[in-house]
This record gives structure tokens, sequence and C-alpha cells, in this order.
């Protein structure tokens, strides 16, 4: 079996209303498909990302750059395949993450290929762990009155989900303590908080935040300070406020991860494989979070995310948005796995296990 070639797929959709966090809005969802094509007629496929100013720039290196490396490779050598597209990095005068969630794209299909080739879901095909997982919601984005955000936590219950990652980090500490009480007395007990200030907050911001809230009613903080010191400055937040902190969706390569983990920055390691090379390299930094005592989250991106936590006694939650905030999950996918009682089962068929509706697809891709 060899790599014939790669097609690349991508795919927009408005969304009906801004989502606003901290520092950014989000008006429209965007993902690239990327399927892998064998010369004995084997295939696998997979979406991945979010970045609708750049997804057209990630498919060229794709077809252009990382697709001449890999043609004639054998598929089911995901770790070679994955070292054979390395080169396009080395170039400092480029943007390497872009050439990076374009790894991630293709390793994606790659593993979805091999699970399929060995009748195996990629969970199982790693070791596997667990077979559900819990699940949560990423919402409580700012522009709700109380009431709003009220009937957001109200609608998770009624999905099935069984917890929030509110969004904080845009208001002050006490503004953004108010609104996660109102979340917290909407959504009654049982109901898990993480919260998420993209980078929002400084040190003493955070602080006083988790001091309003009680380090005992929030299960993680994620990255909660600026970017320019955040390795410090979210060891800081640990040791004062005394609550866990999570982070690593903002790097993309295992060294930055180490030097969180070294540096005792983080309880939970939420390193996003579409954005960072990929399942190959997620699996590299898991196996490093287990020898530093870190825990296992992903942003987003459940449909590879579930398989990857499943696979690992370290674990945690599965994120996903609010049908309003992230349609793909919810319309995209034609076998959507159940949700019930805040858990997720991983699905079960071979590779990813997901089958995508291509009559969704054709009406939302994006061939600008």
């Amino acid at each position: 079996m060899k790599i014939e070639r790669i097609e690349v797929i991508p795919v927009v959709v408005p969304l009906t209303e801004t989502f606003m966090g901290s520092k950014y809005s989000m008006s429209e969802r965007a993902t690239l498909i990327t399927r892998v094509y064998t010369d004995d007629g084997a295939m696998g496929e997979c979406y991945n990302g979010d970045e609708p100013d750049t997804h057209h720039e990630i498919a060229r290196i794709i077809i252009d750059e990382l697709q001449p490396l890999i043609i004639g490779e054998d598929p089911l050598l995901v770790e070679r395949c994955w070292e054979a597209m390395l080169p396009p990095t080395f170039d400092i005068l480029r943007n390497r993450k872009l050439v990076v969630m374009a790894m991630g794209a293709v390793d994606s299909a790659l593993w979805d290929l091999a699970g399929k080739v060995a009748g195996l879901p990629v969970y199982k095909l790693w070791g596997g762990y667990r077979t559900s997982l819990p699940i949560v919601a990423i919402g409580g984005y700012y522009g709700k009155t109380d009431a709003q955000l009220a009937a957001e936590m109200e609608d998770y219950l009624e999905m099935g989900l069984g917890g929030c990652k509110l969004k904080i980090g845009g208001l002050s500490p006490a503004e953004d303590a108010h609104r996660f009480k109102v979340a917290q007395a909407a959504a009654g007990d049982g109901f898990v908080f993480t919260v998420d200030a993209n980078q929002g907050y400084t040190v003493a911001e955070a602080v006083e935040f988790v001091r309003l809230v009680g380090p005992e009613n929030i299960r993680w903080f994620e990255e909660p300070v600026r970017w320019y010191n955040d390795v410090r400055g979210m060891r800081d937040v640990r040791f004062m406020a005394g609550v866990p902190v999570a982070a690593g969706q903002s790097e993309f390569n295992r060294k930055g991860m180490g030097e969180l983990m070294s540096a005792g920055a983080i309880d939970v390691c939420n390193y996003d494989a579409s954005w960072g090379g990929g399942p190959t390299e997620w699996r590299r930094i898991a196996g490093m979070a287990q020898v530093y005592g870190v825990e296992m989250g992903h942003h987003e991106e459940a449909q590879i995310a579930a398989h990857m936590l499943a696979s690992v006694p370290h674990g945690t939650f599965v994120e996903v948005f609010h049908p309003t905030r992230d349609p793909l999950f919810w319309d995209l996918i034609a076998n959507l796995p159940p949700i019930a009682n805040g858990t997720y089962t991983v699905p079960s068929g071979p590779g990813w296990g997901l089958e995508l509706d291509w009559d969704y697809v054709e009406h939302h891709r994006d061939d600008r």
C-alpha cells in the first residue's frame, strides 16, 4: 500500500451571531477536510481546525509542499510520514505554525486510514483506556444578558452535557465573577465549571477572580494571564490562587509544552493536535505529561479529541460548542454518537468512526 494523492476541501459556515471572547470574536466556523488516498483504493479522512483567514494557505501547503514528500510512502508508517513532512518547517522566515497545522491535518487523515485498515477505532489502535468520556460545552461568550446566560446553561443541561468552560477575561474580575455565579446558579449542583480567560487577565486580576468565586468551584482555570510572560504568570496563579491551571493550545510543538510542565506552570495540558502537528505529536506530549503528573485535555476538536483522550489514563473532558457556535460538529457528522448524562461515547467504528454528510459539505465548501 502506497500513498497516491491527497485531497483538501475547505469548508466555511456563517454563524447566526458573532461570538466574543476576552480579546477576539468569531462570526464563521471554518475547517479543512483532508483525504489521503492509496494505490489500492483505501482512503483516510478527517476535518481539522478553524482558521477562516488562513485555511486556503494551509490547504496550499498540504497539496504543494507536504503531498510531494509522502507520495509513494507506506501510509501505515505514520511516524515515518510525519518526519518526512518536517522539512518545510525549517525555513526561519516563514510562519512555521501554518506548516505544523498542515501536518496535523495530514497526520489525522493517516491515523483514520490506519484504523480503517486495522478494522479498529483509533483509540483502541493506540491501546485504549476507556470507551466513554465526560463532555462539557465551551460557552458563556460575551454579549448576553444574565437571563440569556442562564438560558444557555439550561440548554447544555437539556443537551446532556455535564459542564461548561465559561469565557472570562474581557471584563473586570468582579463583573466576570457575577457572570460565573449567574451561570452556576442556573446549572445547579453537579455541573462542572472550568473558566477560560484566553490570556485576558493580569496575574493580580486572575487571582482576584478566583477569590471572588472560590477555587473549589473551578475545575481548572485556562490561560489565565497575558501571553508575554505566561509561563511564570500561570505558575504564580497556581500557587497564589490555589486553583488548577490549564494551557497548551497556544503552543505548537513539544518544546513549548515541555517548558510549561518543567516550570510547574500547568496542571492540565490542552494541546491541540489540529494546531500542533496532529495526533502523533499530541501523543508524544501526553507521554511527557504523564511523567510530570499533568492531566491531558484537548482544545475543542471533539472529532479527534475523544479518541486521544480515551486512549490515555490521564485524559479529561471532551469539549464541544453550542450548535449555534459550531454547526459543524452537530451537522457535518452524519453518525454523531449519543450524548447523555454528561457522557460522550467514543465512536466505535474503524478509524475516527465518523461519517461526514457530503450534501452538507458540498453546500458549505469554500473554493475561493
